[in-house]
């Protein structure tokens, strides 16, 4: 799916003496299957700009569309058919207290109507096992076990396979890692890969981890005091090395 994302701004505080500016004037054209990489440092928009895409932040102006279609003041939830998020917390969109099995009949009804009952037959418990067995943890075997008892690398990567169950076009991934120990961590990253892949979505992850917005990816973008200050393409992140983030991180330091 297509994100079209013209003169985004956002102001907290408006006319205030904490008056803030997290966005200002943002521009972006996504591509349909677009895995974009969003870099820069604390305060510099890239939450905000996440939250906005979700719906979670309503803009002061500017435009988003998904394709054709002018979400701007749409809420959170009715952006859900489109628009599948993890977050940096593993405690985040799962019932600790519940099953898995019963984690992901939830999540497959997360864009239901109201009045769709989901039974667990044989070949949803089916099903779910496969996608799960992907994941090489052996938690296909487990999927009585209460959510709430697993490591947070497990939740983190059963989370995304949720995030996917219902169809969804676009994956906010706000720090999935940050949160994990590096097997974890890069188990989580391998398997977003794949899933964007598989599913052709359009994809966005907000990260700190400078090896991770240079291994993964086909776009790397740079945000600084609410603006875009890199848009580096498919052919040019190809020539990136770490060394040229740590530059730019080192660069804006000296400038504050």
């Amino acid at each position: 799916m297509n994100i079209h994302i013209q003169q985004l701004t956002k102001t907290y505080n408006a006319g205030e003496a904490n008056e803030v500016q997290a966005l200002r004037g943002v521009t972006i054209n996504i591509a349909s299957n677009d895995f974009i990489c969003i870099v820069g440092p604390n305060g510099c928009g890239k939450s905000t700009l996440l939250n906005a895409i979700a719906g979670t932040t309503i803009t002061t102006s500017g435009t988003i569309k998904f394709g054709d279609t002018d979400v701007t003041k749409l809420p959170e939830h009715q952006r859900s058919r489109w628009v599948a998020r993890v977050f940096q917390n593993p405690l985040s969109g799962t019932a600790p207290s519940l099953s898995i099995i019963d984690n992901f009949r939830l999540a497959a009804l997360r864009t239901q109507p109201k009045t769709l009952r989901l039974g667990i037959n044989s070949a949803f418990r089916q099903m779910v096992k496969d996608r799960i067995a992907t994941l090489n943890m052996g938690l296909e075997n487990k999927i009585e076990q209460p959510m709430g008892t697993l490591s947070g690398g497990q939740r983190q990567a059963l989370t995304l396979l949720m995030s996917v169950i219902d169809d969804a076009k676009v994956l906010l991934l706000d720090e999935p890692t940050a949160a994990l120990d590096p097997k974890s961590a890069s188990i989580v990253m391998q398997t977003a890969q794949q899933l964007i892949t598989t599913h052709q979505l359009t994809a966005i992850l907000i990260t700190h981890q400078l090896k991770d917005a240079i291994t993964y990816g086909n776009r790397l973008i740079h945000m600084s005091e609410g603006s875009i200050v890199r848009d580096v393409s498919a052919t040019e992140k190809q020539q990136l090395t770490l060394n040229n983030l740590y530059e730019w991180f080192n660069t804006e330091l000296l400038t504050v």
